[in-house]
């Protein structure tokens, strides 16, 4: 099966098909030389999700997630990891996806969001990509304790901080969650450029 002028897929295996797809790739890639060259690779894709970072431009807040990450656990023993809020599109458009993320998750109702850019966190063996939003909120938004799921697994404590004490549990290493970084320093940014 050839693809382009550089990359000849080969043979694509099926390793795992349960929550997310595992599979080995076999293909060839011709080098900015010339030549062609033989390669494999193991990719995961456990679909396309949304991310938001939701902000109180009154109170300088915003709101995060606690809750058990396993990969995290078994490599750091955190039991629990300080990120964004997040979910899987799952078919449907990142806008409605992460509206009903805010609601499910954060406990708050929020009717417009902010299409802030799409981002491969890991592209050399992850295939999701991550649509990042924000969103003003305020204490009048909120419907419910939030916590996500219980059918689903999710056991999901609801933190809200101000985005100053965000950006400084970034930096003591309290944050280490990629889009979570990239969320809270975007709008850091942000919010400096516009004082």
């Amino acid at each position: 099966m050839k693809d382009n002028e550089t990359v000849w897929i080969d043979d694509i295996k099926t390793l795992a098909d349960e929550k997310g797809k595992l599979t080995r790739v076999s293909f060839r890639q011709r080098r900015r030389d010339g030549s062609w060259q033989q390669r494999k690779r193991e990719i995961y894709d456990n679909g396309n999700s949304a991310t938001i970072l939701p902000y109180d431009p009154q109170r300088k807040t915003v709101l995060l997630t606690r809750q058990l990450r396993l990969p995290v656990y078994l490599q750091d023993g955190a039991e629990r990891m300080v990120e964004a809020c997040a979910g899987k599109l799952d078919g449907e458009k990142a806008e409605t996806r992460i509206v009903k993320e805010m609601e499910e998750e954060l406990g708050y109702r929020i009717a417009k969001v902010e299409r802030l850019f799409a981002l491969y966190v890991s592209p050399a063996a992850v295939a999701e990509k991550i649509e990042f939003f924000t969103c003003a909120y305020s204490p009048a938004d909120r419907v419910s304790a939030g916590g996500g799921l219980a059918d689903e697994g999710e056991d999901i404590e609801v933190i809200e901080t101000t985005l100053e004490q965000a950006d400084a549990m970034i930096a003591s290493g309290e944050i280490i969650d990629a889009k979570t970084v990239i969320l809270v320093r975007w709008l850091s940014d942000r919010v400096a450029g516009s004082a």
